[in-house]
């Protein structure tokens, strides 16, 4: 037989009425706070979705963004062009060159997949968001103007003290001491070296003296 489910205990007639009364009263009571907009710009928060900027000279065209896209609303064009060879007897290498970049903001769900997929850092969060347009197709913002907005891009918060060197840092970093050693041991090998030259040199002056008197 199953357990008999214990009964609510009935409430006198009309407390939910009087709760939510109560609530209304709360909130009627407060101050109310109106944002002077646009005359006072509002205080977003560091991390606000308004626009995405492009920082084209890291945009390799590997078209990861374009298809990550949930909406498609990502247009990108680009052709190849033959790089002569760095070093003589080197082969040719070819590369892409991007000749188009826009984003539909019409589409554009502000979803950031674009944003995290990007392997070389070429997109990045603005909080811009006064771009609103009469013109559905005037949304469309080609590469002219989300270069623009990478100037808007707030600077990334700072780490945490305790945290770990980035793997980027801690590569560039050991890469400069590197060369800094390098040519600190090529400087001193140099400087021996005209030490030991030095006496020799000073010798034969002598002697050529001597011979002269």
């Amino acid at each position: 037989m199953a357990p008999e489910t214990p009964r609510k205990k009935p409430g006198w007639p009309g407390s939910g009425l009087a709760k939510g009364l109560a609530v209304t009263l709360r909130t009627m009571t407060k101050r109310s706070v109106t944002e002077q907009y646009p005359d006072v710009q509002p205080e977003l928060a560091p991390r606000t979705r308004g626009v995405i900027g492009l920082f084209e000279e890291n945009c390799t065209v590997c078209m990861l963004c374009a298809r990550e896209c949930p909406d498609w609303c990502i247009y990108i064009d680009s052709h190849k062009e033959t790089v002569p060879p760095a070093t003589p007897g080197g082969r040719e290498r070819s590369r892409n060159v991007l000749d188009r970049f826009a984003i539909d903001f019409s589409l554009c769900m502000y979803c950031g997949i674009c944003i995290e997929v990007c392997p070389f850092d070429a997109l990045f969060w603005s909080p811009e968001f006064e771009y609103a347009e009469t013109d559905i197709h005037n949304l469309t913002h080609e590469r002219d103007k989300l270069r623009e907005w990478m100037w808007t891009v707030p600077e990334p918060p700072a780490l945490d003290p305790a945290a770990e060197e980035p793997k980027e840092i801690a590569a560039a970093r050991k890469a400069a001491d590197k060369l800094a050693a390098q040519e600190a041991a090529e400087r001193q090998a140099e400087q021996e070296a005209a030490r030991e030259a030095a006496p020799d040199t000073g010798q034969g002056t002598a002697q050529e003296q001597e011979g002269g008197a």
